[in-house]
């Protein structure tokens, strides 16, 4: 999703592609290229994205723990997309800070209209929790300068987040 995001070439090492099937449609779907090698997978996005549906599902439907951040990225792709939350509830705690960034989201109990815009804002946003944090990263990095409280919740979770975004040419800097 952090090329999606960025319009960039990333490859990820030491993964099973067979298990992110589900992602990897959806990225294709956006318009991403998405290739598979035996423990990796390369996702280009050098095209404008696209809108799509997304309905979370268990394994070996779409993630639920990756809505939030796919959402960050529908907010940045042409079209109308619907976001329908099937595995928890409450999952959508990110939607008023990815409007603070501008990102034109409808909400409803289990669902989200996300209408792609061609920027998101750069502001101050918090995170409240780990998946939303990495949301708003992904939602930062296509806006460009933003300011991240609460990653916390994000360090818990990633082993080391800056580091791998600085792989990717992302620059973080915490306060």
């Amino acid at each position: 999703f952090a090329a999606a995001a960025t319009k960039g070439d990333v490859t990820v090492k030491n993964v099973i592609p067979k298990h992110l099937e589900a992602i990897s449609a959806k990225l294709l779907e956006i318009g991403c290229e998405v290739e598979e090698f035996d423990d990796a997978v390369r996702v280009v996005s050098s095209k404008p994205l696209h809108h799509t549906q997304v309905t979370t599902l268990p394994y070996p439907g779409f993630p639920t723990d990756l809505q939030s951040v796919l959402m960050a990225v529908l907010s940045v792709s042409s079209g109308l997309s619907l976001l329908e939350e099937k595995i928890f509830e409450a999952r959508f705690q990110t939607v008023p800070e990815l409007r603070r960034m501008g990102a034109s989201i409808q909400q409803g109990e289990a669902f989200a209209l996300i209408e792609g815009k061609e920027r998101l804002l750069g502001t101050d946003v918090k995170a409240e929790e780990l998946r939303g944090g990495a949301a708003l990263i992904m939602a930062a990095v296509a806006a460009g300068k933003s300011r991240i409280s609460g990653m916390e919740y994000v360090h818990r979770g990633y082993e080391d987040i800056q580091g791998d975004l600085k792989k990717l040419g992302v620059v973080v800097n915490y306060s």
